[in-house]
């Protein structure tokens, strides 16, 4: 899968008064860093991406809730949309889990997953996770090595954003949206 879009930590940003800001946020905006329209865009390539990728065997789509579930859904639309317009179809499996590593602001050892079906159904399956942000990467580690004891086929990451900073364990998603 392709990797993402650089934003330069020297980024300015757009003015305000190229976009339609809903009311109930213009107080708290100075500036527009990643448009609507450029993430919709690039959310399209990395349905493309995946597609190519994992395509013709069954997915199982593994959204992390919560911050996960709007690019969750984004990026299923482009998916379907694509497999309606090709020869053959990518039959997908979708599910739903939360992640819990941190106990108050503290992180811990165990990644609970919480919610979900029985992980056991993953067992030679191709699984995408996707996730909203990857910042340290541990967390998202943690889980690959708990799933790689259900022995799935393969494992892919999609994430939107990848968080560039000081405290990374080095891990990059295999494709993200922004990196900020």
């Amino acid at each position: 899968m392709a990797s993402g879009l650089l934003i330069s930590d020297n980024e300015s940003g757009y003015d305000l008064d190229l976009f339609c800001i809903p009311k109930h946020y213009a107080e708290d905006l100075e500036r527009v860093f990643i448009p609507h329209g450029l993430i919709m865009d690039r959310t399209e390539r990395l349905a493309r991406d995946i597609t190519k990728d994992m395509g013709g065997d069954h997915i199982v789509v593994l959204c992390v809730l919560k911050g996960g579930y709007k690019f969750f859904a984004d990026l299923l639309d482009y998916i379907k949309a694509l497999n309606r317009n090709q020869d053959e179809s990518l039959p997908l499996t979708i599910d739903f889990i939360r992640l819990k590593s941190y106990c108050n602001d503290q992180t811990v050892e165990e990644v609970k997953v919480i919610g979900g079906d029985d992980l056991c159904m993953l067992a030679g399956k191709n699984v995408l996770i996707v996730e909203d942000i990857v910042e340290t990467g541990r967390t998202m580690k943690k889980l690959l090595t708990l799933l790689e004891n259900y022995k799935p086929q393969m494992v892919k990451v999609a994430s939107l954003l990848l968080k560039r900073t000081p405290r990374s364990s080095g891990y990059r998603p295999d494709s993200y949206l922004c990196d900020q």
